[in-house]
């Protein structure tokens, strides 16, 4: 009896691991309007609360400083001046909080090839085979009273990755 209420305790806390992850969460590639890679992502939960960092920019080194943003923002979750930190492994998408499954919003968001920051929202519309043929974030910036503009991010896999390493 005591072995199945360890099992028992066992798969409830795996359950809740798997349920925990929201949709939105894991790689994602970045894609322009002309529908270049721009980069790929790393989309996670950390206290409740939705971060992005990008792993690898295309034709980049993964030492870029991104020298064009300001030296800090209000909210961002890291310590110190952004304009020396490295391109990758910084989060510029920070603090959005769960509206729904798949929907986060009140975050924000750095673009750092010009320092701009914006609202953020994001929405996982999953593969339909009809408008979205793989599973789909559409990340939307925006700088106030619904004005921006959406980006169609696609899921991306470690060996995609890798690929877009050897183009840099």
């Amino acid at each position: 009896m005591k072995r199945f209420a360890a099992m028992a305790v066992i798969a409830v806390f795996a359950l809740c691991s798997v349920i925990a992850e929201d949709l939105v969460e894991g790689l994602w590639k970045s894609i322009d309007e002309k529908g270049a890679v721009t980069a790929a992502w790393k989309i996670y939960q950390t206290d409740g609360k939705l971060f992005g960092e990008i792993i690898t920019v295309p034709g980049q080194s993964d030492s870029t400083i991104a020298k064009d943003c300001k030296g800090t923002y209000p909210g961002f979750p890291v310590q110190g001046d952004i304009s020396k930190m490295t391109v990758i492994q910084t989060p510029f998408i920070f603090n959005l909080k769960m509206k729904a499954t798949g929907q986060w919003e009140g975050g924000n968001i750095i673009d750092p090839k010009d320092g701009k920051l914006y609202k953020c929202k994001i929405v996982f519309r999953p593969a339909d085979s009809k408008k979205f043929k793989k599973d789909t974030l559409e990340m939307r910036g925006e700088i106030g009273l619904g004005i921006g503009r959406s980006q169609f991010w696609e899921r991306t896999t470690t060996d995609e990755i890798d690929g877009l390493r050897t183009k840099s």
